[in-house]
């Protein structure tokens, strides 16, 4: 099938792309939505417009429109899109948001498009360790919830951060994969990249106790490098 994925940079999104490339399936298209604010109930904030060079990493053009990040609104923006696109089918990294699969679910049926979740109701702690095995390149870059500290901005997605979110997770209930906004990743390279994603200049955002990476410039480089 013809397929446009809904892609955020983070590591739920991309795994969803790399299961469809897998499954031999055609990726037409790489879709993103800028919210015009950082509270949307939605899509991603911090660092979405490094969608662009992700889609450049992977040779997959990417499709774009911004929205004011209203509940929704935002919705409706999106429905907009992908009413321009030519394909069969929409696939989203959901992996245990009803809502944001009901409002995916809901639009594509108006559109007459397949709604694939690749990822859902899998278990979070396999989602992780596939992450690792299949060779994905994944940072932190926000951390929102008690339990967090400002050394897990810019910190790779390994071994010990996997156990260190299992310990959060017995102690305070935090989502393994960070579903429930808990966090947000970004990843740099996937087995689907002809390059990755080089950081060049970041600021760290800390304010009490939660922040993020703003990242105000990256590049492409071969893979061997840093």
């Amino acid at each position: 099938m013809d397929f446009a994925v809904l892609i955020s940079g983070g590591k739920d999104s991309a795994l969803a792309l790399h299961r469809v490339l897998k499954e031999g399936h055609r990726v037409k298209y790489l879709v993103t939505m800028i919210p015009q604010r950082d509270d949307s109930w939605m899509f991603h904030y911090p660092n979405i417009r490094l969608t662009a060079l992700f889609s450049e990493a992977v040779g997959i053009p990417l499709v774009k429109s911004e929205t004011m990040g209203l509940k929704d609104q935002e919705v409706q923006d999106l429905k907009d899109l992908l009413s321009t696109l030519d394909v069969e089918g929409i696939v989203a990294g959901a992996i245990a948001s009803n809502y944001q699969k009901s409002q995916i679910e809901a639009l594509c049926s108006e559109l007459e498009l397949k709604a694939v979740f690749p990822l859902w109701k899998e278990d979070p702690l396999n989602l992780l360790k596939e992450l690792l095995w299949e060779g994905f390149e994944v940072i932190f870059v926000g951390v929102y919830a008690y339990g967090f500290s400002r050394s897990w901005l810019g910190r790779r997605l390994d071994e010990d951060a996997i156990r260190e979110l299992l310990d959060l997770n017995k102690r305070l209930g935090i989502s393994l994969v960070g579903e429930g906004g808990e966090y947000e990743s970004l990843v740099l390279d996937a087995p689907f990249f002809k390059k990755r994603i080089s950081l060049i200049r970041v600021e760290e955002v800390w304010k009490e106790d939660s922040g993020y990476l703003s990242i105000h410039e990256a590049r492409l480089v071969e893979k061997n490098q840093r």
